[in-house]
């Protein structure tokens, strides 16, 4: 085995010289993809076996380096940030930006029945527009989608529970909670706090995922059982229509998957499925004897202005002295909220299954949230942060694939082909263009088409959304995984490399275990508190854990989040094991991606990357990687 060595510098791996002094086939490299350094230093030597691991020192300890983080961060992204607006000349931001502006009226239904009418439409649509203005201009990581989301809105009408019956003024709490979660993000982000997330792998992200996707189908139903007080008819109708869209929903995906149809037409199903299933459902309740039922709907308010009678700037001097510095506890527990949902939004949307090329930044991020936080509060709207699961959707959707084939295979397999995420539209429009047109919605003409949308179809969307997070999360894949015959299994499964089977069990016994204790508390009045339990997932997974598994266990069942290229915001990746031969070859291969791809006539524009990775062993998924890189370079040198 070989000896242990460092992970790369920053610096090191983001050199400071021209961008032109990498060469590739002639071609000069943009600042971003300017990564041989790091590729050179994953290679074998020449007395190393091709298939020897080479394992990552464990990243330094946490040091306080003001503003150090921040100011790294700028600099590796800023020369991209041209970029970020000239590459989005391609198709996929269309339907990238479409699907992200449903979910936000979904939560705008719930918040505004658990509220009293403090929270509506307008106030959710009006925090989905700033976090993406702010975050598509600004951020480092702009495909991050930053709205409202399940996490927040039940500690939005927690804290309306606790504080209400003691006479407190709800906005100007919240909106002292805001200031103070502002003033502590900007202190997380100038003493460098993110460097923690180089211990956070798929085991606390899966948890999280997985309990922010039983929070969905969980407000689906909570929705459809409030329809019971317009009687039965309407009720039993909701339920019907809500499972309708679901089903519905999902065939689009499949399609979309599928081998079905001409590829333009299944992929506008898979793009546009989803919203053209909410307008015809929409409308699909108006037909024949349906009419005559009186189904509620999303209530909506006067066009710009808040639900309730008041401006959009809070007095928030109009509070006890005494309230201002009890709203401090609550303000931790955001800021221990956002700093763990934001960070894992970007991790999981910058996941190993995305090849990126731009780098990412998660420091400057946070100080970003700190900003958007505060202002929300001033505004009184719900407090934006990073979407799960729409942040990797919408990476997802930016992804252009291209067909393989598999030259290996003989006689009726033969010209199998498989299709591969060729590369990511990185950009920012998207998100820009989904905050704009989430903005025109508060319009007049279109509240009042929205007010049209019955509360069952938007129940339908929250399940909708739940089984996509379920259907990409790693606990599901195990759990798929274990209810398997064995007999049918492929012995190349990840997870069948684990020799004790009762590995996998305990593993996914923990994981449902911590999502069990993050659920439960929600459903108490102690849900203020479940920020906190998310984040002890954290320290469990790095110092509890190694002793019951193994280190070969513990590299299957779990993984990083994000590659190292992504984690250089932060240091990498705690102790993580990378291929030298594959993963070096697939950091070469990265390098060039770009200016190869227009000269791969077998990419094709538009093609989505399919159904999210989902917990499978990071390891594996580099080597595939590699062989796919080695195969496309040897496709392109005997193709020129």
């Amino acid at each position: 085995m070989a000896e242990p060595y460092a992970m790369p510098s920053a610096s090191h791996l983001h050199p400071t010289s021209a961008p032109g002094t990498v060469p590739d086939n002639g071609r000069e490299k943009r600042p971003w993809q300017t990564r041989l350094p790091f590729a050179s230093s994953l290679l074998p030597n020449s007395h190393q076996e091709s298939d020897e691991m080479l394992t990552a020192r464990a990243p330094s300890r946490w040091s306080v380096n003001f503003f150090r983080g921040m100011v790294d961060d700028i600099k590796r992204r800023a020369p991209c940030y041209w970029s970020d607006w000239k590459d989005a000349w391609d198709y996929r931001v269309v339907p990238a930006t479409v699907y992200i502006i449903l979910p936000a009226l979904a939560f705008s239904l719930d918040m505004f029945a658990k509220t009293a009418s403090s929270f509506g439409v307008n106030e959710v649509l009006l925090a989905s527009v700033l976090g993406s203005v702010v975050f598509s201009i600004f951020a480092c990581q702009p495909l991050v989608i930053v709205g409202v989301t399940g996490p927040i809105t039940v500690f939005n009408y927690t804290v309306y529970d606790i504080i209400t019956p003691r006479g407190t003024n709800y906005f100007a709490f919240m909106c002292w909670i805001g200031l103070w979660s502002m003033v502590m993000h900007w202190g997380l982000a100038i003493t460098n706090s993110c460097n923690a997330l180089t211990y956070v792998t798929r085991f606390s992200c899966d948890i999280f995922g997985f309990y922010v996707a039983f929070i969905y189908l969980q407000k689906g139903i909570q929705v459809l059982t409030r329809q019971w007080k317009s009687g039965e008819p309407a009720a039993y109708l909701s339920i019907t229509v809500a499972l309708l869209v679901l089903g519905a929903a999902y065939l689009c995906g499949v399609i979309g998957g599928s081998t079905l149809f001409q590829r333009y037409v299944r992929k506008f199903i898979e793009d546009y499925g989803t919203p053209l299933t909410i307008i015809f459902f929409t409308g699909f309740v108006h037909i024949g004897r349906m009419q005559g039922v009186e189904l509620e709907t999303l209530p909506t308010s006067k066009a710009f202005f808040p639900t309730q009678d008041r401006g959009w700037f809070i007095h928030f001097w109009n509070i006890d002295a005494g309230d201002v510095f009890v709203a401090i506890p609550f303000a931790i527990l955001l800021t221990i909220l956002f700093w763990f949902d934001h960070n894992v939004s970007a991790l999981i949307a910058q996941g190993t299954e995305f090849p990126l090329r731009k780098p990412a930044g998660f420091h400057w991020d946070i100080f970003l949230l700190g900003l958007t936080t505060g202002i929300a509060g001033l505004l009184g709207i719900p407090f934006p942060n990073g979407l799960i699961p729409q942040a990797p959707f919408h990476t997802n959707a930016l992804c252009v694939t291209r067909q393989v084939t598999d030259e290996s295979e003989t006689g009726a397999e033969k010209g199998h082909t498989t299709r591969v995420v060729d590369h990511v539209v990185e950009q920012r429009v998207s998100n820009l263009a989904q905050g704009l047109l989430t903005l025109g919605t508060m319009s007049g003409p279109l509240l009042i088409v929205l007010h049209l949308i019955p509360q069952g179809v938007l129940a339908g969307l929250f399940f909708v959304m739940g089984v996509q997070a379920l259907e990409g999360n790693g606990i599901t894949s195990k759990m798929v995984y274990l209810a398997k015959d064995r007999s049918l299994t492929a012995a190349s499964h990840p997870l069948s490399r684990v020799q004790r089977k009762g590995a996998i069990w305990y593993f996914v016994a923990l994981e449902l275990f911590g999502f069990g204790a993050t659920f439960a508390i929600t459903q108490t009045i102690a849900a203020i508190g479940f920020p906190v339990i998310i984040l002890l997932l954290i320290p469990v997974r790095t110092f509890l854990l190694p002793k019951y598994f193994t280190r070969e266990e513990l590299s299957i069942l779990d993984a990083p989040t994000a590659s190292p290229f992504t984690m250089e915001s932060v240091g990498g990746n705690y102790g993580e094991q990378v291929s030298d031969l594959h993963g070096g070859t697939n950091a070469i291969e990265r390098v060039g991606s770009s200016d190869r791809r227009d000269e791969d006539d077998s990419t094709e524009r538009g093609e989505g990357a399919g159904k999210l990775a989902g917990g499978d062993n990071y390891e594996l998924q580099q080597q595939q990687r590699g062989a796919e890189g080695l195969s496309h370079r040897s496709h392109s040198r005997s193709a020129r």
